[in-house]
């Protein structure tokens, strides 16, 4: 094996040059692994100590066809030494492993940003996949970037030539020489990666040792080649993060991990009923690791039968769970409206995509919204909540599980692909920061009949919540009906009395509408602003990004996001009573100002996007500022 990478801090007489934030992109086929490139670079900063934000943009298909457009996969990395909230509009850096990344990426790079592509790739076969009859490395095509040509895969081998592996697996670890490059040109440490390497290919030594060979000899080209006369310092962000112990952390990592914490603080077994979709599929790979700590999960056949598992755990007294993408959501339908029906706790995560139908599966999107409120047959409330970055994923599954059990109803849970496949660093909170969610089942009869008789009555509510006991299925004596239709109040009785209905459906509905949430918070600096930035879900970082480029204008702005859509908050009436014009962001066409405009008669302003990316905040500052002086004084 070489000899290992130098100190970061030995270097040669090349100029370093401090930057307060950058913005990478490693983009090839899928099957160069970008991603996991994308993922070790993301790791190392996040040990280094820069605040971060991440997005993996791959295809949809499995393996499309080698060097061409559909196939290119991509991990954009925007990382600083101050707070920030989004990816980047637009990278810094592009690293192009074929033409056909870097003809996918060109349109999105600034003039002046650095190109390194990988030469070896640039044949006229490939040129020719993507529509190019010259390579734009021989033209004018290029005059606007920093192009620095290298050839990777040609280096690669050259570094493991004394390998012994055959020259198509010695190719595959040019990506970990990219990553070697780009981790001398931004100072990032590399034990931890090659630490990793070791651990993931344990069992295959040569491997392992190609691959960190691999990276090394990146490294160690950029300290000596010519081509690359500059590096550059990103210091850590210590003023952006509060004292505590943080890592690097996911939507759907940070998503099951408050399933886990729920869990315990309840002091439930959790139980996650589901099956594979894309992007929700990690939540399941990632709690069937954790049985020590008493998880169940189970792959079912198909989404009907995960969700029906997964009530028939929560009858059994589990904290029950079932994770979906939105057409996933359309097969689950009727047995939430079950669950409404059986007045039991269940979680639903739906990890939303783009749609209709299959849609764009590895795109994100959050279409969903008015399908979790209004998605059931008759009336079939439940409460919706929305996580608003990655690491909030955490404190959104607690608090979806907080209404869950006090209130005895399902709730869905609508993160998104953008936060789901996303990370930032996240703030390990201790044990006792986390909410207490103690549940007292039902032990002993609740009703007295005239004759003095002691019974169980499973729809006697509680007086505060409207929530009916919680009766642990072989409870001696407290032995009741379920099913799907509909109950009598109290005995649970078989009821197909048009007045008890009429009670029942009312009582439902306002048992979810009184469900206790916080105010929604505004961030209003000066006071002074008649423009409201409402938003929900994953759209909370480029319009915070947005809010910020405008107010340093010195216009005015307000901002609010939800977390709670169903119920609104009780203040959310006058808080949008308080601005003449209120504007919704959305990746849809406008549900939640639907809502909004239903509920409290506002004529919201809809800024929507459905291009299966997120807002770019220069591109929201510059639409919001459009409206903004549309407003009559």
């Amino acid at each position: 094996m070489p000899a290992t990478v130098p100190d970061a801090s030995v270097r040669t007489a090349k100029k370093v040059q401090s930057v307060d934030r950058v913005i990478i992109r490693f983009a090839g086929d899928s099957g160069d692994g970008m991603q996991l490139t994308g993922d070790r670079f993301t790791s190392e900063t996040a040990s280094f100590g820069n605040d971060l934000s991440t997005l993996p943009n791959f295809p949809a298909e499995i393996r499309a066809p080698a060097g061409t457009l559909p196939g290119v996969s991509s991990f954009q990395l925007h990382f600083a030494d101050h707070d920030i909230l989004t990816p980047g509009d637009a990278p810094d850096v592009l690293v192009a492993m074929n033409p056909a990344a870097l003809k996918a990426n060109l349109g999105d790079l600034p003039r002046g940003a650095e190109v390194i592509v990988n030469t070896d790739e640039f044949t006229r076969r490939a040129l020719a996949k993507v529509g190019w009859s010259a390579s734009p490395l021989d033209d004018d095509s290029l005059a606007g970037f920093a192009v620095h040509r290298v050839p990777l895969t040609t280096l690669t081998l050259e570094a493991l030539k004394d390998s012994g592996l055959a020259r198509k697996d010695a190719e595959r670890a040019k990506n970990m020489f990219a990553l070697g490059l780009l981790s001398w040109m931004y100072h990032r440490p590399t034990a931890g990666t090659e630490a990793f390497l070791l651990r993931k290919f344990a069992k295959k030594p040569d491997i392992a040792a190609a691959n960190v060979a691999a990276f090394r000899a990146g490294w160690n080209f950029g300290e000596t080649t010519e081509d690359f006369a500059v590096s550059y310092e990103v210091a850590p962000a210590s003023a952006a993060f509060p004292p505590g112990t943080y890592r690097n952390i996911s939507g759907n990592l940070a998503l099951s991990y408050g399933l886990i914490a729920a869990s315990k603080q309840s002091g439930l077994p959790l139980f996650l009923g589901s099956y594979p979709i894309t992007p929700a599929s990690d939540i399941l790979h990632e709690l069937s690791r954790h049985k020590n700590f008493g998880v169940r999960t189970f792959q079912a056949e198909d989404e009907i039968a995960a969700i029906g598992a997964a009530l028939g755990a929560a009858f059994g007294g589990a904290l029950a769970v079932t994770t979906t993408s939105g057409p996933g959501v359309a097969l689950k339908s009727e047995t939430i409206g079950l669950a409404v029906s059986l007045e039991l706790p269940l979680l639903v995560v739906d990890i939303q995509r783009g749609g209709p139908s299959t849609g764009m599966p590895t795109k994100t999107e959050q279409a969903d919204l008015l399908q979790a409120m209004y998605g059931r047959n008759g009336e079939a409330p439940v409460p919706v909540i929305a996580p608003a970055t990655a690491a909030d994923c955490f404190t959104a599954a607690l608090e979806a599980a907080r209404i869950a059990v006090a209130y005895r109803t399902p709730v869905f849970l609508l993160s998104d692909g953008y936060l789901a496949n996303g990370s930032e660093p996240w703030r390990i909170p201790a044990v006792s920061e986390l909410p207490q969610l103690r549940v007292d089942f039902a032990t002993a009869p609740n009703h007295t009949d005239p004759d003095g008789t002691q019974t169980f009555w499973p729809y006697l509510r509680d007086p505060q919540t409207l929530a009916r006991p919680w009766a642990v299925p072989g409870t001696a004596g407290l032995e009741h009906r379920i099913g799907g239709i509909e109950k009598q109040d109290g005995t649970g009785n078989i009821s197909y009395d048009p007045a008890n209905h009429d009670l029942m459906v009312r009582t439902r509905q306002a048992k979810i509408a009184g469900i206790t949430v916080p105010d929604l918070q505004v961030d209003d600096p000066t006071g002074e602003a008649t423009t409201l930035v409402l938003g929900w879900g994953s759209t909370y970082g480029p319009i915070t990004a947005a809010v910020r480029r405008i107010r340093r204008t010195g216009t005015p702005i307000a901002q609010a996001h939800l977390r709670h859509l169903n119920p609104f908050p009780a203040n959310l009436a006058h808080t949008l009573a308080g601005y003449r014009q209120v504007i919704v962001p959305e990746m849809n066409l406008g549900q939640l100002a639907h809502l909004l405009r239903a509920a409290y008669l506002v004529d919201t302003r809809s800024l929507t996007q459905v291009t299966g990316l997120p807002f770019k905040a220069e591109q929201l500052a510059q639409a919001i500022t459009g409206i903004m002086k549309e407003i009559r004084p």
